[in-house]
């Protein structure tokens, strides 16, 4: 994958205006938005990168709508979005994403944990092409550190991604929200997933504060999820593209356990002359689950081809869709020779 530069100076004509998008997703935040944006002012100030601040309002019921449309005729480079309901910190990613025009992309909340300034040092490394994506890890006092101890721990065995923290503010190429599925709570795993189809990923201390208003919106019960979630992130990984594999395995060592049974208990019937009805039991169990499997397997082989074709598919629309930009650009006299 391209780690090289990107460019913030000069651009041409058509050019996206924008170089960096810092997307908020914001479930009744309004205490918090108008400081936090006051901040985001002050360090876009001091930064020759230009920025743009997406906040995706998640349904919120306080009146941070209403706030951000006030706050939108202060700030020129807010771009609010709604969601009517609330659809989760993924899908206001997703939305954020869609409308936004940066080519690189953050991920940073508006509970004022995190400060705008220490923005620049998540996109600078990906701004000077020494990496695809870089991840804050937390300095400071943290309430749920033992929890964020274990789920980190497990992720990096699971995983073998060399960051400290995977679950917190974080900064990436444009082009990585595109190649990533769509799935709740997959930004959790973004730089999991993300690694694995090859792009570098780098990490940063970022300072962890106090909230400023208002209160979490995750608790214990998180927990299993975010454990369900490692498991299936861990699984589509390993076996997505050939669940047969997985399946088949199982399915080969059931039947094993059965064969193994039957020989040891036609022995113990040729040395003894003692039949043992629940050895018969557990032959016809392995048979049966072992078969269940595999059938499981190739109905999974299925899936993955229709997947894959599906994945080629979105590739070769993207390509006609670059060449139909590039064509236009050219007919307008604006590419960029590169």
């Amino acid at each position: 994958m391209s780690t090289r530069p990107l460019r913030t100076t000069p651009r041409q004509p058509q050019a996206p205006l924008v170089d960096v998008s810092v997307l908020v997703p914001a479930k009744d935040e309004a205490g918090n938005l108008a400081l936090f944006l006051e901040l985001c002012e002050a360090m876009i100030r001091a930064q020759s990168a230009r920025y743009e601040v997406v906040v995706v309002d998640d349904g919120s019921t306080d009146g941070s709508w209403a706030l951000l449309q006030q706050l939108r005729t202060r700030f020129d480079f807010l771009r609010p979005v709604r969601h009517r309901a609330q659809r989760g910190i993924a899908e206001a990613l997703r939305t954020g994403y869609l409308h936004a025009q940066g080519q690189v992309l953050v991920f940073y909340p508006a509970d004022l944990q995190f400060k705008p300034e220490d923005i620049p040092s998540l996109v600078g490394p990906i701004l000077a092409g020494e990496s695809d994506m870089v991840t804050g890890y937390k300095q400071g006092k943290y309430e749920k550190a033992f929890v964020s101890r274990i789920y980190n721990g497990l992720s990096r065995t699971l995983f073998h991604v060399p960051v400290r923290d995977l679950n917190n503010v974080k900064a990436y190429r444009r082009e990585i929200m595109a190649a990533l599925p769509m799935r709740p709570d997959f930004h959790r795993y973004m730089i999991v997933m993300a690694a694995a189809q090859g792009f570098t990923v780098t990490e940063v201390p970022i300072p962890l504060y106090p909230r400023h208003s208002g209160r979490s919106k995750f608790g214990l019960s998180r927990i299993p999820v975010g454990v369900l979630d490692m498991v299936a992130v861990w699984f589509e990984l390993r076996f997505g593209q050939k669940p047969l594999l997985a399946f088949g395995m199982l399915g080969a060592a059931l039947f094993g356990v059965g064969f193994l049974a039957g020989i040891t208990a036609l022995g113990w019937l040729a040395a003894t002359g003692e039949g043992q009805r629940w050895v018969w039991t557990l032959i016809q169990t392995c048979l049966l689950l072992g078969s269940v499997f595999f059938a499981t397997g190739l109905l999974g082989e299925q899936i993955a081809q229709q997947r894959a074709e599906m994945r080629e598919l979105r590739r070769e629309l993207d390509e006609l869709a670059t060449r139909a930009a590039d064509a236009d650009s050219l007919d307008a006299g604006t590419v960029d020779p590169r």
